[in-house]
């Protein structure tokens, strides 16, 4: 036997475990929606082969005992072979006050992010968002990440580390805030600023330092302006800002005539936000288990589907007292 191989020597599969958390997805790809999705596809562009294989069969087998999010660091506890289980810690850079600072004031200046933010959901225009300013959410390369493991396995990352990084991704699904506050802004420190600036914004209408609302109204209250921040570089405009903020400043007369009318036609319906019908679920997380465990999450889902069809069908003459009862009897 070699030296290489001799710390190995007494290792074999690893220990079962009862009550470890294990990944949702028994098979294919790990991550619902797109933040999970696109940390696992930033994780497997790394190339590290056959160890991320492993470690997604120890995410699925409950391997890890444990997970905690923590700005800058994300820890786990994982059962291996041996009695003892491995200690696993995950850094990633927070990002600085000032730049967290710049991040929320471009964030509460377009209404967009800050009602999808405040519904609990991450738009797939904030990871522009955060890149204009310097700030992505997602590391650029392995080497961002520092990774530690207490087993003998020089490979980095080890199955071990690959495991917390799947259930990681998992965690991302049930409440995407995770991935802000391993960023350095829990959920309610973030979402208590955005509150704060909006109000202030309200109170205090016209541009201020603490709440860009340029970016809105823009400075002589017609089109909006480009958002500008403090101490950061100016993100670029979402949603309505990307169609308004070339448009020439009208006259005042215009103005006056225009005073009434939509700045664009308006739809023949109202927008809706479309959210999936077990959104608030997904950030409530599983329940425990004297409230029914992860059986109750699948009957509310269950439910959740059932009301939206039956709304839907009343909407057009049906509903369980027309053409649905019998198919609403039978499920």
């Amino acid at each position: 036997m070699s030296p290489a191989e001799r710390p190995f020597a007494d290792y074999g599969p690893p220990r079962r475990v009862t009550g470890g958390l294990r990944a949702r997805s028994s098979r294919g790809a790990i991550g619902q929606s797109w933040w999970s999705r696109r940390f696992v596809e930033v994780l497997e562009s790394f190339a590290l082969g056959t160890r991320l294989t492993r470690g997604r069969a120890y995410a699925r087998a409950g391997q890890v005992l444990a997970l905690d999010v923590a700005p800058g660091a994300v820890t786990a506890v994982v059962q291996g072979s041996r009695p003892r289980p491995y200690q696993v810690r995950i850094e990633l850079a927070r990002f600085p006050e000032p730049v967290w600072t710049g991040l929320e004031e471009a964030l509460a200046a377009q209404a967009f992010f800050s009602a999808r933010l405040l519904a609990g959901d991450l738009p797939g225009e904030l990871e522009e968002l955060f890149a204009s300013a310097g700030a992505p959410l997602f590391p650029a390369g392995v080497g961002e990440l520092d990774q530690h493991c207490s087993c003998p396995d020089v490979a980095v990352p080890c199955k071990h580390l690959a495991a917390t990084f799947y259930l990681l991704a998992e965690a991302f699904d049930a409440d995407p805030f995770r991935l802000l506050h391993w960023r350095g802004r829990s959920r309610a420190e973030l979402l208590d600023r955005l509150r704060a600036l909006r109000g202030a914004a309200t109170s205090h209408p016209g541009p201020t330092s603490t709440a860009p609302i340029g970016a809105l109204t823009g400075p002589s209250g017609g089109r909006p302006a480009a958002a500008t921040t403090t101490g950061s570089a100016a993100p670029r405009a979402a949603g309505t800002g990307r169609v308004l903020g070339d448009l020439p400043d009208p006259s005042l007369a215009d103005q006056v005539d225009r005073f009434w009318l939509p700045p664009v036609p308006l739809p023949e319906r109202p927008p809706t936000l479309a959210t999936e019908p077990e959104l608030v679920l997904r950030q409530l997380g599983p329940p425990d288990s004297a409230l029914g465990g992860p059986g109750l999450t699948e009957r509310l889902r269950r439910a959740y589907r059932r009301f939206g069809t039956t709304g839907a069908g009343a909407t057009d003459g049906s509903g369980p007292s027309g053409g649905d009862s019998a198919e609403d009897g039978r499920e």
